[in-house]
């Protein structure tokens, strides 16, 4: 039996951390203590889960009475991403085991601490890069292994984020960089894992462009440049396309989304907490759309990138290689997709050869039927006969948050961006832009 602390008792830390510890893994995991600064968040997971209600509660400031008085085994972090850093570094200090949500950190400096901190504790750190356990993905990953694209020479990854899902980091605290480290690291940080993973190869160096592009007061969707609004009350709301988009004029209409949650609960929030503050603020100092091109130290190239308002979601895939080519393309969120969805697979495309399209064993669950599966490794233990790793630590995560950062620091400053440099302790006097 193994004792679980949760550390940011959000909708992530329910969904992908305390559902499964209580309703499958019951009888190797206990949750011992929940940590937030919102008492309505215990409120919220004890009235989900009543099993859970006589586990302790603990403010922010109480992470050291939580471990004295619960002794858990390892903390779970799934708090908001800049708080991430302080929690792995205090329950390694303590040997403590760390499951963190991705991204690990929000700059390349604290990865760099994480790394630097695991080494000198008893303690591992478990990145839930759960995009990697999609059958897809996984499946994408034995062609690789198997040696059918030869060595991989060129990737092109496109990822499309719909105005629904795309729309609401920017309602939430994510638009600012300080909390988020921006969406290249919010978000891309995971598209950059996978094709980390898939290569088995270390990001060397970063170019990028981006811009903000439909949100903010500048935007030609912005029906009034006026700060401080809130979809729930704003009086323009009926003229703002993003809104009557995704909302009936009755509240009748409800869009799921394994990201966010249903627009009833968004619409209640948290203490001091407005998950739809207007996307078209003038605070709002994050990019929506990046391209950037990624060299690896044994000579691929990434072409990626990615938007955050567009007509549907999903992404588009090649891998090239010197003995063949992989193709994919996923639409995520069918029901928001405003067109007939065709059936994922992947085709091979041998250098000198016939086509060959595989059809992938599909599995239940969040992030393509990823959940599940990265879930039995966390609390079994990773699958023995598997035949490669999936489960990643700090290493991984570290290379994915300094990757993004390079991407909106190569932004900023128009030049490239080396891995290795921003990823180094003498990397501290860079300062955020």
């Amino acid at each position: 039996m193994r004792k679980y602390a949760v550390c940011g008792v959000s909708k992530r830390a329910n969904d992908m951390f305390i559902r499964p510890m209580i309703e499958t893994f019951g009888g190797t995991s206990r949750l011992v203590a929940l940590l937030d600064k919102d008492p309505k968040r215990f409120a919220v997971c004890k009235s989900t889960f009543p099993k859970v209600k006589e586990v302790p509660e603990y403010s922010e400031e109480e992470f050291e009475n939580m471990i004295l008085e619960t002794k858990p085994d390892v903390v779970i972090v799934a708090s908001r991403d800049d708080t991430h850093v302080d929690y792995i570094l205090k329950a390694l200090s303590h040997d403590l085991d760390v499951i963190t949500e991705k991204p690990m950190t929000t700059t390349a400096r604290d990865s760099r601490r994480v790394m630097e901190a695991e080494k000198s504790s008893k303690g591992k750190v478990t990145v839930t890069f759960n995009y990697r356990y999609s059958p897809y993905h996984m499946k994408i990953k034995e062609l690789i292994l198997s040696g059918k694209v030869g060595r991989v020479t060129s990737v092109d990854l496109n990822w499309y984020i719909d105005t629904y899902h795309g729309s609401s980091y920017f309602q939430r605290w994510n638009r600012m960089r300080d909390f988020s480290g921006g969406l290249s690291i919010h978000k891309s940080s995971h598209h950059f894992d996978l094709v980390n993973w898939w290569l088995d190869q270390k990001p060397v160096e970063v170019f990028a462009f981006g811009a903000l592009n439909y949100y903010g007061p500048e935007s030609e969707h912005n029906p009034l440049k006026e700060d401080g609004r809130h979809c729930q009350t704003c009086h323009v709301k009926h003229d703002c396309s993003y809104y009557t988009r995704w909302n009936s004029r009755s509240n009748s209409a409800t869009v799921q989304d394994d990201h966010i949650d249903s627009d009833a609960k968004r619409k209640d929030g948290y203490t001091n907490y407005r998950p739809d503050q207007c996307i078209f603020d003038s605070e709002i100092e994050i990019e929506d759309t990046y391209t950037a091109t990624v060299r690896y130290n044994k000579g691929a190239l990434l072409s990626y990138s990615i938007n955050f308002s567009l007509p549907y979601e999903g992404y588009r895939l090649t891998i090239n290689g010197t003995k063949g080519r992989i193709e994919t393309t996923e639409y995520h969120a069918p029901s928001r997709v405003p067109f007939p969805v065709p059936e994922q697979t992947i085709d091979y495309f041998p250098l000198f050869g016939s086509k060959e399209t595989i059809h992938v064993v599909k599995q239940e669950g969040g992030h393509g039927g990823g959940d599940p599966v990265i879930q039995e490794d966390i609390f079994l233990g990773e699958e023995p006969n598997r035949g490669y790793p999936v489960l990643s630590g700090s290493e991984d995560g570290a290379y994915a948050v300094t990757t993004g950062e390079a991407v909106w620091r190569s932004v900023k400053e128009k030049k490239s961006i080396n891995i290795e440099e921003l990823l180094s302790l003498e990397a501290d006097h860079l300062s955020r832009l």
